[in-house]
């Protein structure tokens, strides 16, 4: 009978690298672009606010595979985005970069939606002070609204984060499931649980719960922290 020490040495450890790279990048890629945009949505009126609310939330709400087949039709190689992509060389589909892809806009809504709630929650009266100061737009927004919006940052950025490395059915769809390549820890479970090999699976289940454990912790003691 293998030991466990042997199972551990023996296992390959890429769906973990892929998994963390993948999240890394996606958090980054969705803090960022819902960053800018929540701050785009506080001047926008209705009826195109709630318009373009409901489209930049849809990812959030649709099941991950409906949101892989879109990609997948949008980036796919007679996709219109993929074959302008091929042109220049970029392949999408079954690649890593697939991965990012996908957990980025799986995981954008809640780093949108996050960071929307914290802008809409600043003191008016700052913000007005700041206007009277001589400060522009965009001053307001670096020394202004993004200090005051630390803790819903930080919040932005763990929930995205966990959300990524959760991810399974848009990359799955978009990206495969091809070992050392695309396949990341939920993707890796679902083989081992397939394959019948429990211990494998065994182990990304504790070791993705014990990411998850860590993310949630982080976020407490972020919504804790006096700013």
């Amino acid at each position: 009978m293998t030991s466990p020490a042997s199972w551990v040495t023996q296992w390959d450890w890429s769906p973990w690298s892929l998994s963390v790279g993948a999240a890394l990048w996606a958090t980054g890629l969705a803090v960022s672009l819902g960053l800018l945009i929540a701050w785009a949505m506080l001047s926008c009126r209705e009826p195109w606010r709630s318009a373009i609310d409901t489209v930049l939330v849809l990812p959030l709400v649709l099941p991950p595979t409906v949101v892989g087949f879109g990609l997948l039709v949008l980036l796919g190689r007679q996709g219109p985005i993929g074959l302008a992509l091929e042109s220049i060389g970029v392949s999408v589909v079954f690649s890593p970069l697939g991965t990012v892809v996908a957990a980025t806009v799986v995981a954008f809504p809640l780093a949108y939606r996050t960071l929307l709630s914290t802008f809409e929650q600043l003191d008016p009266d700052l913000l007005r002070a700041a206007r009277t100061l001589g400060l522009n737009g965009w001053q307001i927004f670096w020394r202004v609204r993004l200090p005051l919006a630390r803790s819903g940052l930080v919040a932005a950025a763990l929930l995205t984060f966990a959300r990524s490395l959760g991810e399974f059915g848009a990359t799955v769809m978009l990206a495969g499931n091809i070992p050392g390549r695309t396949q990341t820890i939920p993707s890796a479970i679902f083989a081992a649980v397939e394959a019948g090999d429990w211990p494998r699976a065994q182990l990304w289940v504790w070791l993705s719960i014990a990411m998850a454990l860590l993310a949630i912790v982080g976020l407490n003691q972020a919504a804790r922290r006096p700013w």
